[in-house]
């Protein structure tokens, strides 16, 4: 028993601080098996500037604000929700939730030059592949700017059948994520995501279930009603025999 409790606390405190995880740049992807969907992207400035070429390192509170990366993304054909800029431990985050059509024509547009992302039917599968690597053209953040981890995680809208190398693999049936330090980012390591979903989404399956189900159990009823009223007939036209005996006038 002295030796569980310790062990136990050990476990509680891994998954605490593993809930706790922070990513100091995300994106966060909530994808459709159309193709279409939302992405949240979180970040300080620096690497705003120097993972997306958004502003200048030199002026960044002038230069890396809500107005220009509202601008960079519908100027990539995105629908912008929402753009904040906030504060975790003293140090700015510029946060832009936007909509987009399709997921492919991302790919190396003004607001992703980091971005090289593709869906596409497999089979009676469908595949997303991508890579998230640091343009070369981009400036270099400043030395505190290196610290921490960056992510890649996708909400996907389909059930997830094999993923490439996610973190943490499967999270609730069709979560994936993948992370790696910044440092190793910047230095132009790229980061490397893929995986392969039904191309029906979760909903329409739950629904076809449904439906299905509730199909058979009309159709159970609707036997056993049928049933019941053939046997009903049976009975209510059966024939008393003492009815056909021809009446001689004799008495027993």
């Amino acid at each position: 028993m002295s030796r569980i409790a310790p062990i136990a606390a050990l476990l509680f405190l891994a998954a605490l601080l593993q809930g706790c995880l922070v990513y100091e740049y995300e994106h966060e992807f909530w994808l459709r098996v159309d193709g279409s969907g939302t992405v949240f992207v979180t970040g300080r400035p620096g690497l705003w500037a120097a993972f997306k070429g958004l502003g200048r390192p030199d002026a960044l509170e002038a230069t890396v604000t809500r107005e220009t990366a509202r601008a960079l993304f519908e100027r990539s054909g995105l629908r912008v929700r929402r753009v904040t800029l906030t504060r975790r431990d003293g140090r700015p985050y510029l946060f832009v939730a936007a909509d987009f059509d399709d997921v492919n024509k991302l790919n190396g547009s003004a607001a992703f030059p980091d971005l090289k992302i593709g869906l596409r039917r497999d089979g009676d599968r469908q595949r997303l592949e991508g890579t998230w690597v640091r343009p070369a053209a981009t400036p270099d953040p400043a030395g505190g700017d290196r610290q921490g981890l960056m992510a890649v995680r996708l909400h996907l809208s389909a059930k997830v059948y094999e993923h490439k190398n996610a973190v943490e693999g499967v999270e609730r049936g069709n979560i994936v994520a993948w992370r790696q330090d910044v440092a190793r980012a910047l230095d132009g390591r790229g980061l490397e995501f893929g995986a392969s979903m039904d191309r029906r989404s979760i909903l329409y399956s739950t629904v076809g279930l449904f439906a299905v189900a509730i199909g058979l159990g009309l159709g159970i009823l609707g036997l056993a009603l049928y049933l019941v009223f053939r046997r009903g007939q049976r009975r209510g036209g059966a024939v008393d025999p003492a009815a056909d005996r021809p009446n001689d006038g004799s008495r027993s």
